[in-house]
């Protein structure tokens, strides 16, 4: 890799730091820091793989890669829901490993900036073990995930 290609790629990473991919399960406001994320796409077909834990739905085919899927409201223990038009996966890149997130909805890309964040207090609730911060966005509440800590057990699986 040239010097010029590493200069290019750590201009990138700046350009993206501070800034989350937003999406919902039911009424929740959360957020993705985007520099994991590599598309958004509509539910695909998925195959079943036996032996996962329910919140692990199978594998899909993106353009010839099997890439696992996880249904994001399960894995936070929420009921199942059937999908619907609104309905999308975020593809992530997490450890050379890309990974599908099926979420309710998306919603924007945010900027969060320095002082718009909260480390979150010690309430034990086994949810947030996967979040990284709390943020203020107008008089909303967006709840970051932690890539690393979602996908801590996940990625040993494959």
């Amino acid at each position: 890799m040239s010097e010029n290609q590493i200069m290019t790629d750590e201009k990138n990473l700046d350009d993206l730091n501070g800034r989350y991919l937003s999406f919902y399960i039911d009424d929740t406001f959360y957020g993705i820091e985007l520099f994991h994320v590599t598309e958004i796409i509509s539910i695909l077909p998925i195959t079943f793989v036996p032996s996962l834990p329910a919140y692990i739905k199978g594998i899909i085919n993106l353009r010839g890669k099997v890439v696992p899927v996880i249904d994001v409201r399960l894995k936070f223990g929420q009921e199942e829901r059937p999908y619907d038009d609104k309905t999308c996966i975020i593809v992530v890149l997490v450890e050379d490993m890309q990974v599908g997130l099926i979420v309710d909805s998306v919603a924007e890309v945010v900027s969060i900036h320095d002082g718009q964040s909260n480390t979150l207090p010690d309430l034990g609730r086994q949810g947030e073990r996967y979040l990284s911060s709390i943020s203020k966005i107008g008089d909303r509440s967006i709840l970051n995930i932690d890539c690393n800590k979602f996908f801590q057990n996940d990625l040993q699986l494959y």
